[in-house]
């Protein structure tokens, strides 16, 4: 490109902007500007010009038109080596625009704001921003277009070193940038108007519908992967472009093996179990199921239970806890041969530890928490589209629905522990059957194609400890089956939706086995 000689800034988000125009007029750039863009500029001295002085035409409608002009456009859209365009310039005497520094209104934010009304909302669709941004894009061979505030530090130092000049990797990288940055912001409007609808009395307001009839997902790589699930498969990892850094897009690894795709799917496994606890909690995860998980006193207490719970399947597992991980706790991690392990925050003493094993990958996530918004939907590929669903945060536990339908109620430990393996279960594979005693899980039957054969894995995982635990089953015992081993095996307390056909057949078994029984009403499948 030419050297910059002219731009026109009109920001929202005036972040920096004072000291990157005073930066371009240092340089010898004229500055042009609008509204209060250009009032701020002038307040701290620098020397700016209004575009209505280029236009020869006020800003009108209250704003809504000040850059939708011939001498701003053709400026920024004419090719500078077209000898037609230049001679076209020089007939209506435009001068040419170099580069431009445009963000944009504040729709998705207002659209956020409790109580904001329909017409802030479409006053805060930009119309101009994103004309200049398009033009700006498209010329990029000869205009810089500047979207981001981050970015300005970085722009003059290039101007500085290379004679006022961009190179034309920075011009092109600038153009994608600021068609992300619109098409994020068009997509942004169309997916909110289409929750509207307009009635006799005017619009209707989308509310909290989280399924909108048209879903526009942005998202941005964070990193290709060594492989997917298999070698022969691609993969790479994206965040949601659109929300604030959340989960493992916002995890920092410390050390270790670059994560792989089998490493996220448990990692997230992992890390939505773990926070069902408030207690200090530690998971042991393979495939997406826990091997073992456990409640304890401190952190190094609770794994040493959850890693009795199955020593053997938590060979290569993901390890997960919820309180800072600390030295003790992982001397004795060190013990064991994992892939990765997560936690909120981790000690000096602890990294230390770690640090002897090189390939293990470490992560600190301090969020613990999504956001709201698309980033709490789930999303699953199948063919021809996608099936989207809001997350499974049910807490049926705490509504007074939740009943006993046997003759004995569970004892007060009974009751904790079946609150803790209801917990559990929500994140085990569907069928899912999980024994736990003394907040541990003692055996846990995953993803099996009948409910009888989880239990009798879950029973076989938790041998001889079995006799005296409780049984958690996400969904319900379509026949009495299932308590009839439970019963066998010396399990004292179940809990499970209800809701079969035979539930007085399987209340009955309950009965005659003198092991009390929990109905929640709700289901937990996961598939």
């Amino acid at each position: 490109m030419k050297k910059i000689e002219r731009a026109l800034i009109s920001v929202f988000d005036k972040r920096g902007i004072a000291d990157f125009a005073r930066a371009l007029r240092n340089m010898g750039v004229e500055i042009l500007s609008t509204g209060g863009t250009a009032r701020l500029l002038a307040e701290e001295g620098i020397e700016v010009r209004e575009v209505s002085e280029i236009t020869g035409f006020p800003e009108v409608l209250d704003g809504r038109v000040k850059t939708l002009h011939p001498r701003i456009h053709a400026g920024i859209l004419a090719i500078r080596e077209n000898q037609d365009h230049q001679a076209q310039l020089d007939e209506h005497n435009i001068g040419y625009i170099d580069l431009i520094c445009v963000n944009l209104y504040p729709f998705v934010e207002t659209t956020r704001k409790a109580g904001a009304s329909f017409e802030d909302i479409i006053e805060n669709i930009d119309i101009g921003g994103p004309s200049m941004l398009r033009a700006g894009s498209k010329n990029f061979n000869d205009v810089a277009v500047v979207t981001d505030p981050d970015d300005y530090p970085a722009i003059i130092q290039e101007l500085d070193q290379g004679g006022g000049r961009l190179s034309p990797s920075r011009l092109f990288s600038l153009a994608q940038k600021s068609f992300v940055h619109t098409g994020q912001y068009d997509g942004a409007i169309a997916q909110y108007l289409s929750q509207v609808n307009w009635e006799d009395d005017g619009p209707v307001l989308p509310g909290e519908n989280l399924f909108p009839p048209k879903l526009f997902m942005d998202f941005e790589r964070v990193s290709e992967l060594r492989y997917g699930e298999n070698p022969h498969q691609s993969a790479a990892f994206y965040r949601w472009g659109s929300e604030s850094v959340h989960g493992l897009a916002a995890a920092r690894q410390l050390q270790g093996k670059a994560l792989s795709y089998n490493n996220l799917v448990d990692l997230q496994a992992a890390w939505a179990l773990i926070f069902e606890f408030e207690d200090p909690a530690c998971a042991i995860l393979k495939h997406t199921n826990p091997c073992g998980a456990a409640l304890g006193s401190d952190l190094a207490d609770a794994y040493l239970k959850a890693l009795d719970a199955d020593p053997v399947s938590a060979f290569g597992s993901i390890i997960a806890v919820n309180r800072t991980l600390d030295g003790a706790t992982a001397e004795q991690m060190a013990k064991l041969f994992v892939e990765a392990i997560i936690a909120p925050a981790i000690t000096d003493e602890a990294k230390e530890v770690f640090a002897q094993k090189k390939n293990l990958r470490v992560l600190e996530l301090k969020d613990r928490r999504a956001p709201r918004g698309t980033a709490g939907l789930e999303i699953r590929r199948v063919l021809g589209g996608i099936l989207v669903q809001n997350t499974d945060v049910s807490n049926e536990l705490d509504d007074p629905s939740v009943r006993v339908v046997t003759p004995r109620e569970p004892s007060e430990a009974e009751w904790r522990d079946l609150r803790f393996a209801w917990k559990v279960a929500r994140h085990v594979k569907s069928n899912a059957i999980v024994l736990a005693s003394n907040g541990r899980t003692s055996g846990v039957g995953a993803g099996q194609m009948s409910r009888i054969d989880s239990v009798n894995i879950s029973v076989e995982k938790a041998r001889p400890s079995a006799v005296g635990t409780v049984m958690a089953s996400d969904a319900f015992f379509p026949f009495r089956d299932g308590l009839d081993a439970a019963a066998a095996a010396g399990i004292r307390a179940v809990i499970q939706p209800g809701g079969s056909r035979r539930d007085e057949e399987v209340i009955a078994a309950a009965t005659e086995h003198d092991i009390a029984m929990v109905f929640t009403g709700t289901r937990h499948f996961k598939h």
